[in-house]
């Protein structure tokens, strides 16, 4: 008779698990909270409506992102915006725009396990970034709160500009060492400030 099947869950291991990420005055790297992350396509009804159930308004243009507490909606094209959950079950968010959704034309997908948050501080954060991302990072075209998709090297990303010394990188698990390389390397080559 075949025994029965395990019931002891699998632990999910992420791309830079274990791997010692760098950190100093200048420059740090680290892995952004657990979060749960939706890709939403819709008209401005459906923004309208996503943006009241998400309990952050989502910005109808390029510009600064849409932010509170532990949530933020970052604007990726003229009807489609990433919604991020810090620290949220990826299901229970879910519920909630999918109600909220349901009398709009949307797309709605969990993108949660497609890919991880890193974030970026000190004075050598922008220059690392300009080592792999065409974006001008001054703060007179790349202000505190604006949020883009753009590449880094050869990886999509989305860069968030959390602070003066700070920004939050999204990028695909799957690129994830290759981005956190490009960046230690660039920081360590970065001419001294």
């Amino acid at each position: 008779m075949p025994s029965p099947p395990s019931t002891t869950a699998v632990a999910r291991r992420g791309p830079l698990d274990g791997q010692r990420l760098p950190g100093g005055a200048s420059f740090t790297l680290g892995l952004a909270p657990a979060a749960a992350r939706f890709i939403l396509r819709g008209d401005a009804a459906a923004r309208t409506a996503a943006g009241a159930a998400f309990g952050v308004a989502l910005p109808a243009r390029l510009g600064p992102a849409g932010s509170g507490a532990a949530r933020a909606a970052l604007w990726l094209g003229p009807d489609e915006w990433l919604l991020v959950g810090e620290g949220e079950p990826p299901a229970d968010l879910e519920r909630g725009l999918v109600a909220a959704l349901s009398m709009h034309p949307h797309s709605l997908v969990d993108v949660s396990q497609r890919q991880i948050g890193l974030d970026l501080a000190g004075p050598l954060a922008a220059r690392a970034l300009n080592a792999g991302c065409p974006l001008d990072l001054r703060d007179q075209a790349f202000p505190v709160g604006m949020a883009s998709r753009t590449l880094f090297a050869k990886s999509e990303i989305v860069l968030w500009r959390r602070g003066a010394l700070r920004y939050h990188v999204e990028v695909g698990r799957s690129f994830a060492q290759y981005v956190v390389n490009h960046l230690d390397e660039a920081a360590r080559r970065a001419p001294p400030l």
